[in-house]
């Protein structure tokens, strides 16, 4: 492990150290208005005049070779308080194409126009802006070069209007609702065009067909003609009220009523560091999580959504790698009230960030639970061009006990120049108040990404006596070793886009370096040039189980500990093209199953749209078990459906009904929302949860929730 990290590091030091920016050739040059500028999508100020033209943009798909052929018209400019930019989007096929009006669409199903700002210049860090055709925002914060963190909201105003033959889109994005350093006067910066008729994906400064539009490694440079205007004293007060009620039918059956004030307050430490405050915070228009059916031996992972904890979010949740994250923010807050909580995170010069937070929480006395402190203090320093190393310190430690988990760790995330390279190198050590042996945590991942080749390779080892009590870590005592080999063709013309095969493999051994598990096999993807998927994948799987386990997750009946399994599946997978206003999509599985059984997943989903105003969409899935009776197993047969509804009335008013028939856990979930966004990330949300018992519909628990939020700066 020592040997290949330091193999690693000496790669990168001499491939990162003397590299300079990929596209810094690509300059906008942003001047100050010249008269006041009215957000309404005629673009007849003066300032736009005179402002410089981004244009003849750079094709990124169907292929990244030539400039693209619908074109696209960008000018910046700004004044003391906002940045504005204007948008031309040509559209020679006469057509365009939106998913909803509903903010944080997907990209890959509306025709929209993409703005990154790369805003200390660091080619990791920046803030996303966005717009469809329709009118409809998209915003977040960019972490690690490439990803958005989309549950990051904040002010900036909009207009679109259509035409025959363009949309024109114009924005103000204010400072204040950005970090950036003041005294820095070059910014990375790009655009990027998506028009879906015709599949063409752009931007201003060339990017390789294999990363986002958005990569910031290969971003321009926005440059100042005077140092950035100070976004001032900048705080922001957001309060909420919440009245409503609830009866839990299974249990003594009793109405309760729920009249809470609480709120967050947001103050900026200068124009790159930001102070977030939370008392009795709560997250009931969060929502639901799309429920999925386990048949794995561990829990499933599902993203924070809750905003107290979203800005500067990667240097907390983005800790660790998929499977093994020394810290998870979903652990806090778990059937227990937040009571306050305070948060720190951004810049601290060019080259240093900090993340450190401490919550208190409340206890549940009649289910056991103490009342718990959270600290976690994270420092992330820019080595080279884009690589950053980071420690970590996490703690949590209980009210009114002696009890605490601690964490220490160090990681270093490698980031070549132009991308290629990506990588992670990590340490931690753990300590109870037990003082347990074998307490750390190691693992190593290397990834090489260009136009044909993607290769993966990974290793990590946890410790028998390891634990992470705030993380998501599925099991301990083990060394896995995983690799991926990927290979694309590109064809020159014809339906077919690209099409390739990829080979896969990982393994878990135990404590003594024998097998639990491994998983070998192959895949083969193909992606047409109207954006429709298609795959094909086979696999051979062995397991030694290590503690005794249920198949099914359903009938109770458990396999023994020690007991072998092998078998070999394949699986057909189908995504329609997303121009459709009718798309579907299917996954499919067969193959055998534990002792000698068989086990056959099928899983559709079906949506059509009334754009931009309605979508209605149905997903099913269906597994079907079959179990040997000599081993006195039970067979098994489970759906999960779930029909949704989604109303975007306007840009500011949407109504959601979603509902989830899940048998493997014998529940039915009705959540029905109402959200009307009053002012600018201001919102009265009405909530409507029910949820029943699939055999008999007998009603479990229902609630309802009306909250007020509002938006207040001073």
């Amino acid at each position: 492990m020592k040997r290949l990290l330091s193999i690693f590091l000496a790669i990168f030091t001499c491939t990162s150290l003397f590299a300079q920016k990929q596209n810094a050739e690509y300059r906008y040059f942003i001047k100050k208005a010249t008269d006041a500028v009215k957000i309404d999508g005629d673009l007849k100020e003066l300032s736009w005049e005179s402002a410089q033209l981004a244009t003849d943009f750079f094709m990124i798909l169907p292929s990244d070779t030539s400039k693209a052929n619908i074109q696209t018209h960008v000018r910046m400019t700004y004044d003391d308080n906002n940045i504005y930019i204007a948008v031309v989007n040509e559209i020679p096929h006469k057509t365009y194409m939106v998913e909803s009006l509903r903010r944080d669409w997907n990209f890959g199903k509306n025709d929209n126009f993409l703005l990154i700002m790369d805003t200390y210049n660091d080619l990791t860090n920046g803030f996303a802006f966005g717009l469809n055709a329709a009118g409809a925002q998209w915003d977040g914060q960019q972490y690690d070069g490439g990803p958005v963190n989309l549950s990051w909201d904040n002010k900036w105003h909009s207009q679109v209007k259509q035409y025959e033959d363009r949309w024109i889109m114009e924005a103000a994005i204010p400072f204040k609702s950005i970090r950036y350093n003041k005294k820095l006067m070059s910014w990375g910066v790009n655009f990027g065009r998506m028009d879906l008729p015709s599949t063409e994906k752009s931007s201003w400064a060339p990017v390789p067909r294999q990363f986002a539009s958005i990569s910031s490694a290969y971003t321009g440079e926005l440059i100042w003609d005077a140092p950035p205007p100070s976004a001032g004293a900048n705080v922001s007060v957001i309060p909420y009220l919440l009245g409503g009620s609830q009866k839990d039918f299974a249990g003594d059956g009793k109405q309760t009523y729920r009249k809470e004030v609480g709120g967050d307050v947001k103050v900026a430490l200068g124009s790159a560091l930001n102070l977030d405050l939370t008392l009795n915070p709560d997250f009931s228009q969060v929502e639901v999580d799309q429920q999925q059916t386990n048949l794995d031996r561990f829990e499933l992972f599902f993203p924070e959504r809750r905003q107290f904890f979203l800005e500067n979010d990667d240097l907390f949740n983005n800790l660790g790698m998929e499977r093994i994250r020394p810290f998870f923010s979903r652990r806090i807050g778990l059937g227990v009230p937040i009571d306050y909580g305070a948060r720190l995170s951004g810049k601290l010069n060019k080259q240093l960030r900090i993340g450190a937070l401490h919550i208190n929480t409340g206890s549940a006395e009649d289910r056991g639970i103490e009342g718990q402190n959270f600290t976690v203090v994270t420092l992330q320093q820019k080595v080279f061009n884009r690589s950053n190393i980071t420690g970590v310190f996490i703690n949590k430690d209980a009210t009114s006990s002696s009890q605490f988990n601690r964490n220490a760790g160090l990681e270093y995330n490698l980031a070549s120049r132009n991308n290629l390279w990506r990588g992670k190198f990590m340490y931690y050590h753990s300590s109870t108040e037990e003082g347990a042996k074998g307490n750390n945590m190691a693992a190593a991942q290397i990834n090489y990404n260009d136009r044909h080749w993607a290769i993966t390779g990974q290793y990590e080892k946890v410790g028998t006596g390891y634990e992470s009590q705030v993380g998501f870590f599925q099991r301990s005592g083990y060394s896995r070793v995983n690799g991926r080999l990927g290979y694309l063709f590109l064809p020159e013309g014809g339906r077919v886009l690209s099409h390739g095969p990829s080979f896969f493999s990982f393994a878990f051994f135990d404590q003594f370096n024998q097998s639990t598990e491994y998983t070998s096999g192959v895949m083969y993807n193909v992606e047409f040039r109207d954006k429709s998927v298609l795959s094909w994948y086979t696999a051979k799987d062995y397991i030694r189980l290590l503690t005794s386990f249920d198949p099914t997750n359903f009938t109770g009946i458990k396999l023994p500990i020690g007991s072998q399994h092998h078998w070999s599946s394949t699986g057909i997978n189908f995504v329609s093209k997303p121009q459709s206003l009718l798309t579907y999509g299917f996954d499919s599985r067969y193959g055998g199953y534990y002792t000698g059984g068989k086990r056959l997943r099928l899983a559709a989903n079906l949506n059509y749209r009334f754009q931009p105003y309605v979508q209605l969409g149905i997903a099913a899935e269906i597994n079907d078990i079959d179990l040997p009776e000599e081993n006195q197993l039970k067979d098994a047969r489970f759906w999960l459906i779930s029909p949704r509804v989604d109303l975007t009335l306007t840009n500011n008013l949407y109504f959601t009904t979603f509902i989830q028939y899940n048998e493997q856990i014998q529940n039915t979930n009705i959540n029905a929302r109402l959200q009307w966004r009053y002012k600018p990330v201001s919102d009265i949300y009405l909530v409507y949860t029910d949820n029943y018992a699939t055999i008999d519909s007998r009603v479990k628990n229902r609630a309802i929730v009306l909250k007020m939020t509002y938006w207040g700066n001073i």
